[in-house]
């Protein structure tokens, strides 16, 4: 009796750790930010978007998750040649996400980075096509936006065969080649050169205009100053002589005794100036006596 119960329970708990197990293999859960695709043998089933407990057939079907969030792949440094033969080293990156598991898995596996390689390859051959069309003053400009839109495009439109959208392909940096970034650093030198030489040319061009225009003016300020001294000077001679006239029309005798003694001031006050002259010279006669009455 006792053995029959032993061998009930030990059924009972090989039962129950069956159906844990098959329970176990037949449950999976999908993540918020996943979406899974369903296998039999190897052969695509379904794809389960919605987030939740889901139930699968036991043993034969595998589940192959796949993220749905956005995702970012960088495309190596490379040199491209411009619509005007200028050379430019792109730097760029690209954001997609998995939009179709199916076609994806299909195309590339069920590894999610066994996209980057061809990824790169399509990024790489649509920004040498696009930048083909257009000059370096073209991708500096505003013009970039369009630039990237349709690179995004042509991209986008090759990528959907993997089950792949694009959101955006970037340009992270655009530079010269260090060659080219020499010669441009050096043209640009030899130019404000140019441009400060002809500044310093136009300023000394201003500059004499403006020298030969003061002094012109000055020139001009000068010689009517001059005039106006010349006409002042000699309407102040000709009313001194009308005064001188006037003076010696009213009493000659007193008008040649002060002429006499104006120019023993002038002649004799120095003291440095030496007179030769003899002693009966009429110049002196004021000195010996004092002049007469009138």
């Amino acid at each position: 009796m006792n053995a029959l119960r032993q061998r009930g329970a030990i059924a009972a708990l090989v039962a129950l750790v069956v159906v844990v197990i098959v329970a176990a293999a037949s449950l999976y859960t999908v993540d918020q930010t996943e979406q899974v695709l369903l296998v039999q043998f190897g052969r695509p089933v379904r794809v389960v978007t919605t987030p939740g407990l889901h139930v699968k057939l036991p043993f034969i079907q595998s589940v192959i998750p796949f993220d749905k969030r956005l995702l970012a792949v960088e495309t190596p440094s490379e040199q491209v040649i411009l619509g005007d033969q200028r050379r430019l080293v792109v730097d760029s990156f690209t954001l997609f996400r998995i939009a179709d598991p199916l076609r994806y898995y299909q195309a590339v596996g069920s590894v999610e980075d066994g996209i980057t390689g061809r990824l790169d390859a399509i990024v790489s051959a649509s920004l040498r096509r696009v930048l083909g069309n257009y000059q370096l003053l073209d991708v500096l400009s505003a013009k970039r936006d369009k630039i990237m839109s349709a690179i995004r495009t042509e991209v986008n439109t090759e990528m959907k065969g993997f089950g792949v959208a694009i959101e955006d392909v970037r340009i992270r940096r655009a530079d010269l080649p260090e060659e080219n970034t020499k010669a441009i650093l050096h043209r640009m030198q030899s130019e404000r050169q140019r441009v400060a030489a002809e500044a310093r040319a136009q300023g000394q061009e201003a500059a004499t205009k403006i020298r030969a225009d003061a002094e012109r003016e000055r020139t001009v300020l000068l010689a009517d100053a001059h005039a106006k001294a010349d006409a002042l000077r000699g309407e102040g001679e000709a009313e001194a002589i009308h005064l001188y006239a006037d003076a010696y029309g009213q009493d000659p005798h007193f008008f040649g005794i002060w002429k006499t003694l104006e120019a023993y001031r002038s002649a004799l006050t120095k003291g440095k100036d030496r007179l030769v002259l003899t002693p009966g010279t009429d110049f002196l006669r004021y000195l010996a006596a004092p002049p007469p009455a009138p």
